[in-house]
Parts: structure tokens; C-alpha cells; sequence
């Protein structure tokens, strides 16, 4: 993805009033960046599958449901890493005719499958832990401390890769919180297991399972929620359409301001479109070119098309009221 900013302007009488349209495209996220993101969940995944795969061995030996369940949502992570790390390659993608805005939406397509295969997750941990409460079994204890107690190691260690860059992207913000969820999980799943050692209590490890199904629901539901809600089109989180709003009206010559929209066009690029009633006149490109910047500057919106419209009196523009923001 390309880090740069250009701004095209063109101007056509429509419906009586004169349209300058102002358009930043700057991407926000640097070439640089994205390769780094993307280094991220290459080394999250290979890490985190390899001890997947160890700790599910490991757990079905020592008939451990709780290792089990946790392998179960360790494997989902990678899932939700994969889906994640695909999608910043679709996102890294130049817009073409038919995707004229790229393919960025795929992080938020990918944050949203993420949170839906936890949730699948969840029931199938539940239903286990359940059946095991009916059945119990005995649990190698000595395996369920040692195997977790890697656990909190590998999982601790893949969130400090993504501390750095949590705040910049929602898959990435969510990977760094699946993994610190993950690293108390597995200690509580060593607590479990000494548990098990000094008392003989086997119903703590299907216990055990359905916190794990718990914790998991909590740190889902917060991504489930944000990447619908980006999935809609809905503004931000982090932005203030008020504050948006508030900056256009007090622009010198600007008497109002209407179809203000913001949006989201992937998991780290904002959009912005409204229409600026400038009785006085067009104010020049340079009017235009400070407002992108100064939108992408203070409010992280980096594509900002703006529409001027000139008419003096009642505006023609069909749009005021039926989208007005």
C-alpha cells in the first residue's frame, strides 16, 4: 500500500450550484508498516500452530479436557491470525476498476470470521466440558501443569509482537488481546492442575474448560461488536463525528454543513464525504487541500472528498435532508 497523498479537484455546474470536489487519498498506512503487520502474524502463526498442535498431543495423552479446550482456542487464534494476515495482503492490494477502493474491507470481513469461529469455538468447549461433568475422568496433572505452563511462555510472548502495534488495527488490536487472554488462560490452567495434584478434585479440569469457554465469550463479544459495526459502516470508534462536524461548520464561509458521512474502508483507513454550503463562492483548491490535511491530521481520516456548493438561498441538493448526519 502506497504511502503517499494527492488531491484532485474538478468543478461542473449540477442543479444550479457549482461542486468542488476535494479528495485526500492518503492510504495511512506506510509500505513499511504493512510489511512489518504482516512479519507479525507470519511469526504469531508458525508459533502459535506449532504449540497448538503440541499441546493438543499432549492433552488428548493426558485425557485433559482443559489442555483440549485450550489447544481448541489456541487453534482458533491461529484461524483468526491467518484470516487476519490474509486480508492485510488483499488490503495491501492496489483499487482497480471494480474495487475502486482496493480491497482493504477484507480486514473487517476477517475481524468479523474471527469472532464468529470463536463463538463456534465456545459451544464446542462448553458441550465437552458438560459431558465431562456427567463422565469424570482422571487427569494426567503433571502433563496439564507443565504443557500450560509453556503455554503462558508461547502466548505472552506472541502479544508482546503485537503490543507495539495494537492501536493502529482492529485485527491487529484483537490478536494482541487473544493473546494476553491466552497466557491467563494457561495459568490458569497450571492452577488447575495443581489443584488436581494436591486435593485429587478432577471436576476442576471440566470446570476449568467452561472458564476458558468464558473468557473467551468476554474477549470476543468487544470484537465481535466493533468489526459489525465497521462492517455497517458505522463511524469509528476513535472519532468524534461531533468534533468532525463542529471543525467543517466553523471553516470560514461555511454556512452549513450536510450528508456528512464517515466511515470505515478497512480495520486502518477512515473515509470521509460531506457537502459544504459556501454561498460566497468556491475558495480554491488550497481551501480544499488544507481541510483534507487538516482532517487527516486531527481526526485519522485519510480519504476526504468534500463537495462545495455555492447556491445562495433554500440549496437544491437533494441529499441535505435525507442524509444529512
Amino acid at each position: 500500500m502506497s504511502d503517499h497523498t494527492h488531491d484532485h479537484h474538478d468543478h461542473h455546474d449540477h442543479h444550479g450550484h457549482d461542486h468542488a470536489h476535494g479528495h485526500s487519498h492518503a492510504h495511512g498506512v506506510p509500505v513499511d508498516a504493512t510489511t512489518a503487520t504482516l512479519r507479525l502474524f507470519a511469526i504469531g502463526i508458525a508459533i502459535n500452530l506449532a504449540f497448538v498442535l503440541i499441546e493438543a498431543g499432549f492433552g488428548w495423552w493426558a485425557d485433559s479436557l482443559a489442555l483440549i479446550a485450550d489447544a481448541g482456542h489456541n487453534f482458533g487464534d491461529v484461524i483468526g491470525l491467518a484470516l487476519a494476515w490474509g486480508a492485510a495482503v488483499l488490503g495491501s492490494r492496489r483499487a482497480s476498476e471494480r474495487f475502486t477502493y482496493g480491497l482493504g474491507g477484507s480486514t473487517i470481513l476477517a475481524a468479523l470470521a474471527n469472532s464468529m469461529l470463536l463463538l463456534i469455538a465456545v459451544g464446542g468447549i462448553v458441550y465437552a466440558a458438560v459431558q465431562r461433568l456427567i463422565t469424570p475422568a482422571a487427569v494426567d496433572d503433571t502433563i496439564v501443569i507443565w504443557v500450560a505452563a509453556v503455554g503462558i511462555v508461547v502466548n505472552g510472548a506472541t502479544a508482546m509482537l503485537f503490543l507495539s502495534r495494537r492501536g493502529e488495527d482492529l485485527n491487529v488490536r484483537g490478536a494482541y488481546l487473544h493473546m494476553v487472554a491466552d497466557a491467563a488462560v494457561s495459568a490458569a490452567v497450571v492452577v488447575a492442575g495443581l489443584v488436581i495434584r494436591y486435593t485429587g478434585i478432577t471436576w476442576i479440569d471440566p470446570v476449568m474448560g467452561l472458564i476458558v469457554a468464558i473468557v473467551i465469550l468476554v474477549g470476543t463479544w468487544g470484537l465481535m461488536r466493533d468489526s459489525m459495526r465497521l462492517a455497517l459502516a458505522a463511524v469509528p470508534e476513535h472519532i468524534d463525528a461531533d468534533a468532525v462536524r463542529g471543525y467543517l461548520e466553523g471553516l470560514p464561509g461555511v454556512d452549513a454543513v450536510h450528508d456528512l458521512h464517515i466511515w470505515a474502508m478497512s480495520t486502518s483507513e477512515n473515509a470521509l464525504t460531506a457537502h459544504l454550503v459556501m454561498p460566497t463562492g468556491h475558495p480554491g483548491d488550497a481551501f480544499l487541500c488544507d481541510v483534507a490535511e487538516t482532517i487527516e491530521t486531527r481526526f485519522c481520516i485519510g480519504h476526504v472528498t468534500t463537495q462545495i456548493e455555492t447556491a445562495d438561498g433554500p440549496s437544491p441538493c437533494k441529499l441535505e435532508a435525507a442524509h444529512a448526519a
